[in-house]
């Protein structure tokens, strides 16, 4: 599994994605696992589809501070159909057109990940509620890069979807996860 964090740590909650990547990076890093590896996109996801083209990964979870009208901190899946419809942060490339590149050139699945906003204030921290969902939802993606692979698939972690159109969006491990 790859996890491609995206935003910007200079307006508050829109870090989000990033501190997930950067938490993800290290626990990586601590345990030594290969079934996981992260991305600090930052505005510009789309240097990096090089690196994750060549770690192979079967699914590509992006991961990004959203307006999904929740509370706070709370984390939704978000169907890719919806995700131009949604208050995204701006990046240099549109989301749909990189997850498209990167199940082209690597065959993944791909899922997208919000963490509801609180505030995106110039120079402001992470605010506790989103800090909060933030530790939950890398404590979630741990798990699942921790976890037994069962009939070839791995799940990625249950979240109140925004969209459920299909179950769960499950992610398959042929080797990086």
């Amino acid at each position: 599994m790859a996890v491609v964090g995206v935003g910007s740590t200079l307006r508050g909650d829109d870090a989000a994605g990033l501190r997930v990547a950067t938490r993800l990076t290290a626990w990586a890093a601590r345990t030594g696992t290969d079934r996981l590896a992260a991305f600090a996109g930052g505005a510009a996801p789309e240097n990096f589809t090089g690196e994750i083209s060549r770690y192979r990964p079967d699914c590509v979870v992006l991961v990004d501070a959203a307006h999904l009208g929740r509370t706070p901190g709370e984390v939704g899946l978000i169907a890719p159909e919806q995700v131009g419809g949604l208050a995204f942060s701006t990046h240099m490339l549109p989301v749909p057109i990189l997850l498209d590149y990167l199940r082209a050139t690597t065959g993944c699945r791909t899922v997208v990940v919000g963490i509801q906003v609180a505030q995106k204030d110039v120079l402001a921290p992470l605010t506790p509620s989103v800090a909060r969902g933030v530790r939950r939802l890398v404590t979630a993606l741990q798990r699942a890069a921790s976890a037994p692979v069962v009939a070839g698939r791995t799940a990625v972690p249950a979240a109140r979807p925004m969209v459920d159109p299909a179950g769960p969006h499950p992610c398959s491990t042929r080797g990086n996860g």
